[in-house]
């Protein structure tokens, strides 16, 4: 069943995203070596981890700056976002409440989005982990979420987390290790220097194995 997207005066429904290819290139890489090798940039608040360890994520960012303790705004982005895109939400510094469950999960997954970074916390903790659909997330909290119809979101603006900028369309990456967001315009340099970085890392590993130590591996 189909319906019309969520529109308003804070929505934008149209944004321009990282390149698909791109995308595909970053799936094959670690959040660590695409944060290392574009300058040391873009990390999350390390408090935001996979619900289940084996979650990865990756693809274009449809932001969400949601009232705190409010869920409804995520609810309009799951119909405003692309299939492949991960939605990325702040709440206010209001991170103990269950803002996402099985339900949204499961809206997700049929809309074919690519996953969910959130600052704050979701539910159903074991049912997340065998669905599948890939969270990202604070921790767990039972605390129940408010629908205030009356209350101003906004989806694809700019978020802060502390000193990072997170724009509508960034690449979003995220692993066992944590979440990486890159600036869509750097993506493409960023995730071809971090395959030069995987090979050279390659390089050193072998002759670690072979014998060689890392003082001298590395000229300390």
């Amino acid at each position: 069943m189909s319906g019309q997207a969520p529109v308003g005066p804070t929505i934008r429904a149209e944004i321009e995203r990282v390149d698909a290819s791109v995308v595909e290139a970053a799936r094959a890489l670690p959040s660590a070596t695409l944060h290392e090798a574009g300058g040391r940039i873009g990390v999350m608040p390390s408090a935001i981890k996979p619900v289940a360890p084996a979650f990865r994520i990756c693809g274009p960012a449809v932001t969400v700056d949601s009232p705190g303790g409010d869920n409804l705004w995520i609810h309009r982005a799951l119909y405003v976002a692309a299939p492949g895109d991960v939605l990325v939400v702040h709440v206010q510094g209001e991170h103990d409440f269950g803002y996402w469950g099985e339900i949204m999960s499961a809206a997700a997954r049929v809309r074919g989005l690519g996953g969910l970074v959130i600052d704050g916390c979701v539910r159903d903790g074991a049912v997340l982990a065998d669905f599948g659909f890939p969270v990202f997330a604070r921790g767990l909290c039972i605390r129940g979420t408010g629908k205030d119809y009356g209350a101003r979101g906004f989806i694809n603006h700019s978020l802060r987390f502390g000193d990072l900028s997170v724009h509508p369309g960034d690449l979003v990456v995220g692993d066992t290790d944590g979440v990486v967001c890159l600036p869509r315009e750097q993506a493409a340099a960023i995730v071809a220097a971090s395959q030069q970085r995987e090979v050279k890392e390659a390089s050193i590993l072998q002759r670690l194995e072979a014998g060689e130590r890392t003082l001298e591996v590395y000229n300390f």
